[in-house]
């Protein structure tokens, strides 16, 4: 095995989804497939990367819609690495990004937690 291709973010609607990760964080959309059935495939991931996609699945059901923006309990469950952090924090901050802290500086690197439209945290970082 070579690499985690992509990882599932169950959401609320596809075109939200869509939305806040083009326009706030700044992904490209690698695939949006109707499925026929309703569903789509829809994959993004950070620009210019051909590293892991995010596949966003619209949440089907009670309990698929009760995780919506708690995947991972509270806790940041999604690392966002940059090489410019200023530049991306403010790029974030204009489109609308929800940060929920000041950007920190510590031995590891500039870091702020930020939460996606529907609650679930990530960590901006630029690795020291």
């Amino acid at each position: 095995m070579s690499h985690i291709a992509l990882v599932t973010l169950v959401v609320r609607d596809y075109d939200e989804a869509l939305a806040f990760y083009t326009d706030a964080l700044g992904f490209e959309l690698v695939e949006d497939t109707d499925r026929g059935d309703g569903s789509r495939w829809v994959v993004v991931r950070p620009r210019g990367t051909q590293g892991t996609g995010l596949l966003l699945a619209r949440a089907k059901g009670e309990a698929q819609g009760a995780s919506v923006g708690a995947q991972t309990g509270g806790r940041v469950g999604f690392f966002l690495h940059t090489e410019d952090f200023a530049a991306d924090h403010a790029r974030m901050l204009a489109a609308g990004a929800r940060f929920l802290e000041e950007p920190r500086h510590e031995v590891y690197g500039s870091v702020a937690v930020f939460e996606d439209l529907y609650g679930n945290r990530w960590d901006l970082l630029q690795p020291a």
